[in-house]
């Protein structure tokens, strides 16, 4: 049996005479719950630094990597020849287009200026944020599902969805897919990992941690989301966010490796 796609507008909701986006709100919900979250993971540790105090000068940081990384990516990774023959659509957000590989390069970009400038362990503050994380990409995948946007490939399982966005053929529900393993399992297994001392007392593990599993994640639904209309298939297999999945993972790898086994190794 099919699921039809729920009855509502996929863009936006209306509340007498204000237009709410299911972005806006899966972002302000990830920034709420995502600062909360970092704020009690920094009270694990009251006498080290990052304080909650750094935590919340952080924030507006977070905030403008994230979205200014996000559509970059999108641009450089994704529509490059679009972008370059119309240029002033770069900032107009609002018509759509983030990229999370993007936002994760803005969001390192922020973390070293922010730690250079307010002296806080990079590693450390890596390792609170990236606990973090999961909470708004599993929103930020529900309202993808919400939106009609980034489908699923064709399939004949009992929970396929049919999208009227994308013709009359059931399609696995990927952002779903995508919210319960990038968000919900990847939010689960940092916590369990932030709660171990041994663990947290090694900075950069936690954030290594993340890339690898996100990474992986990432790679495997990747099989089961349709491929970017406009890039298809690389090498008639592989998606260009499997692509930027492979230097994620070992660029996590080496951070694991580096901070936790070679300086266990040393001390």
């Amino acid at each position: 049996m099919t699921i039809p796609f729920p009855e509502i507008d996929p863009v936006a909701i209306a509340i007498g005479p204000l237009e709410i986006r299911w972005y806006a709100l899966a972002y302000l919900a990830g920034f709420l719950i995502g600062w909360k979250y970092c704020l009690y993971l920094a009270g694990l540790d009251k006498e080290i630094k990052p304080f909650k105090t750094d935590i919340d000068d952080f924030l507006p940081w977070a905030i403008l990597g994230v979205i200014a990384g996000g559509r970059l990516g999108y641009v450089l990774f994704y529509q490059l020849e679009f972008y370059l023959q119309q240029p002033w659509e770069i900032p107009m957000i609002w018509h759509g287009g983030m990229a999370f590989h993007g936002g994760l390069l803005g969001v390192a970009i922020a973390l070293f200026l922010f730690s250079r400038y307010q002296n806080v362990p990079l590693m450390r503050l890596a390792d609170i944020l990236a606990c973090a994380v999961p909470i708004g990409l599993f929103f930020g995948r529900v309202a993808n599902f919400i939106n009609c946007e980034l489908v699923g490939r064709v399939a004949q399982v009992p929970w396929a969805v049919e999208f009227p966005c994308a013709g009359d053929l059931p399609r696995h529900p990927s952002q779903l897919y995508q919210a319960g393993l990038e968000g919900l399992a990847l939010l689960v297994i940092l916590a369990f990992l932030a709660h171990r001392n041994s663990i947290r007392n090694k900075p950069g593990v936690l954030a290594g941690a993340f890339l690898v599993f996100y990474g992986v994640f990432r790679f495997i639904v990747e099989f089961f989301r349709e491929p970017d209309l406009q890039i298809g298939l690389i090498a008639e297999f592989y998606t260009m966010g499997q692509l930027l999945c492979v230097p994620m993972m070992l660029c996590g790898l080496g951070i694991i490796y580096w901070y936790g086994l070679r300086r266990a190794q040393a001390a």
